[in-house]
């Protein structure tokens, strides 16, 4: 008890440590939005046909994008909602540069009614760093 109240500080950073790591897979549960990885991803594009769902901006879009991915920039999800009801029965892997953007996008689209939905953790930057290809079109 001594050593916590003398480190108090590197307690509650350890805490936070902790929480960032965890806290994320903790929230996905809750809210029903599956944090995933690129591998996760890979299985279900090919397993499940999930659509990839970009919300990122065109000028990021067109630097290079997941193959097949449809492209809809987050500001402009709510009035393209539409757009998407086809695929309201399909897993739906949001993707934005880091995984920021695309859990917003997986909130909003929990809000609409969708369901099987998936962020990519880590965005476009995890994908690269996992090796996968880019489509630049």
């Amino acid at each position: 008890m001594d050593f916590v109240l003398q480190n108090i500080w590197l307690v509650l950073l350890a805490a936070m440590s902790g929480f960032m790591l965890f806290g994320g897979d903790i929230f996905g549960r809750i809210s029903g939005i599956k944090q995933i990885g690129p591998q996760e991803a890979v299985l279900l594009f090919n397993r499940d046909d999930a659509l990839v769902l970009d919300v990122r901006e065109q000028s990021e879009w067109t630097d290079g994008h997941i193959s097949r991915a449809k492209h809809i920039p987050l500001g402009q999800l709510k009035s393209r909602l539409s757009d998407l009801e086809k695929f309201k029965g399909k897993p739906i892997v949001a993707v934005c540069r880091s995984g920021n953007r695309s859990g917003n996008a997986c909130s909003m689209l929990k809000k609409a009614g969708f369901e099987n939905l998936h962020n990519l953790a880590g965005g476009m930057s995890a994908w690269e760093q996992a090796g996968l290809p880019r489509e630049k079109k």
